[in-house]
């Protein structure tokens, strides 16, 4: 499916979100029935500090093709059809706190608290499924396996470069492996009934 790609931003967003409010010491902050204003956003870093909006962004930077299950043969549906094998795409989060820290006066010890807890959040539960799954991936056996990215110093320049904006505290996690399935109709094929030897006479 097309939309694998924003159901899978929903899950990472809808997990790490009911993480927070499920956090005694974050739970102010984020949790609406106790007064938080904060909130986790697939916005950019830069249009949640253009709206004044508080919280995590979780950002979709990049999207790179799976090298190695690009190389699976199609997929036999029946004797006579196959069936183009999905698009294997590996998907890289920029995950971002953004604090507002002239109304609060504890704003780095903040953004190295929500950090941190992101940091244990998929460190212990890096595999997200079933009842996890949101959007289009909801009801399905989609596996999401999320992974710590360390980037260099040149590659995290790129992209807060790409933003326009200074750096902030931030890591990059990567998750894989998404599937973006064919739209094409199967393929019809004529299956091989008798395999018939050939022979050869070698003269020396």
């Amino acid at each position: 499916m097309y939309t694998a790609l924003t159901a899978t931003s929903l899950t990472l967003e809808n997990h790490l979100e009911n993480c927070f409010v499920s956090t005694t010491g974050l739970a102010p902050f984020f949790d609406t029935n106790v007064g938080g204003n904060m909130e986790v956003s697939l916005h950019t870093p830069q249009e949640m500090s253009e709206q004044q909006n508080e919280g995590l962004s979780v950002w979709l930077y990049r999207v790179v093709r799976d090298e190695d299950f690009l190389n699976r043969p199609p997929l036999r549906i029946t004797d006579t059809q196959l069936q183009r094998i999905p698009l294997p795409v590996r998907l890289h989060y920029l995950i971002t706190p953004i604090i507002n820290t002239t109304n609060l006066i504890a704003g780095p010890e903040l953004e190295q608290t929500i950090i941190g807890k992101v940091l244990q959040v998929f460190h212990d539960h890096p595999l997200l499924r079933g009842g996890e799954l949101q959007g289009d991936l909801s009801g399905t056996g989609v596996e999401i396996r999320v992974r710590l990215e360390p980037l260099g110093l040149e590659e995290i320049t790129r992209v807060w470069d790409a933003l326009e904006a200074s750096y902030q505290l931030s890591v990059s996690y990567e998750v894989s492996v998404i599937e973006i399935h064919s739209a094409r109709e199967p393929e019809n094929i004529v299956p091989v009934d008798v395999v018939v030897p050939e022979y050869g006479v070698i003269v020396e």
